[in-house]
């Protein structure tokens, strides 16, 4: 597959490889406020925001993860970023940050639903895992919608100290629904 040429095309949405280009709309958008839920800490430098995309290409390249930039279709606005972590495995692992003046739009719920169908269309695994703390109930509605059963539940302490309560969904391949 070609990963780093990859656009996924929505009624109102473009997701495409992540990208250099994308540095300050990312290090100005992802804040303390939207990573309040989130594993990551927001960066204190753009020179970690450019880290964080280079390290993304090469797992872009290697084949391991599919992060992307979701960009308004008509406009190529930037709303955040989302991906599948771990992409050849059984149980890779979903996610989506949007900016704040993009929360409350169906961007999130579009966006993954588009990620689930090109997962179901180029993958081979059962279930998408989609981890979320359990306050983010806005966060919480994507995977419920998609089909998504909680898995387990589970502590971790994120890059900023905070001990997240998450709620670990699995949302099942069609293709594995249909096998059993």
């Amino acid at each position: 597959m070609k990963l780093l040429f990859l656009e996924i095309f929505t009624d109102r949405l473009l997701l495409q490889p992540i990208s250099i280009k994308y540095k300050e709309n990312i290090f100005r958008e992802f804040t303390e406020e939207i990573t309040t839920y989130m594993h990551p800490r927001p960066p204190q430098s753009i020179s970690e925001t450019e880290l964080f995309i280079s390290e993304s290409l090469l797992k872009i390249q290697n084949g391991d993860d599919l992060i992307l930039v979701i960009l308004k279709k008509n406009s190529q606005e930037f709303l955040g970023c989302s991906g599948i972590h771990k992409i050849n495995s059984k149980y890779p692992e979903a996610g989506i940050w949007l900016k704040k003046s993009a929360h409350g739009s169906g961007y999130g719920i579009e966006a993954i639903a588009a990620l689930k169908d090109w997962a179901q269309s180029n993958l081979d695994y059962e279930y998408l895992l989609y981890p979320v703390d359990r306050a983010n109930i806005a966060s919480r509605r994507i995977p419920e919608k998609l089909g998504g059963q909680i898995f387990r539940e589970y502590e971790q302490t994120n890059l900023s100290g905070k001990v997240l309560h998450l709620v670990e969904y699995r949302i099942a391949c069609a293709r594995a629904k249909q096998s059993i």
